[in-house]
């Protein structure tokens, strides 16, 4: 599953006629559902056959061949992928938290940080959590004040940690 991105996770149903709720993870979540080569992450294949807007990144969405409340609680918590060739390209600035993932930390000196591990977001916007190579995972926020160079085929990101504060 190199290639693989994820798109999203489905939660819980929505009613008793085999709708159920997607969390979205793309930029426009209602685009979810135009992907071509949707499939969870043994491969099979998943058909989004409608799709509305709950709220904010979550989905109300009726998939193929899911007809009623119980086949749409077996597919909870099932995560949502596409071959990564099938997304589009991003734009300048833009970035997949995909392509983040093992990129070196640097400070602007080129004093190595640590590696991305996971850029969560927890409603107040991105966080670079890195690892470095001995003690406890970092957390940043990724604003460009923070972040001001990503490098993406150089494998880095200059990170100038925030003052701290006594």
């Amino acid at each position: 599953m190199n290639d693989e991105v994820l798109v999203g996770v489905f939660g819980a149903p929505h009613g008793v006629r085999g709708e159920i709720r997607v969390k979205s993870y793309t930029q426009d979540p209602l685009s979810l559902a135009d992907y071509d080569g949707l499939h969870d992450g043994s491969g099979r294949a998943i058909e989004i056959v409608s799709v509305r807007l709950l709220k904010d990144d979550l989905l109300v969405v009726r998939v193929k061949n899911v007809s009623d409340r119980d086949a749409a609680q077996a597919l909870t918590h099932t995560k949502l992928f596409i071959p990564r060739e099938k997304l589009p390209p991003t734009e300048e600035d833009e970035f997949y938290t995909r392509d983040l993932i093992g990129l070196r930390a640097e400070t602007s000196e080129g004093e190595l940080i640590g590696a991305i591990v996971a850029v969560p977001n927890y409603g107040a916007g991105d966080i670079l959590e890195i690892a470095p190579p001995a003690g406890e995972t970092l957390l940043y926020p990724f604003t460009r004040a923070v972040v001001p160079t990503v490098d993406i085929k150089g494998g880095r990101v200059i990170v100038i940690p925030p003052a701290e504060t006594e």
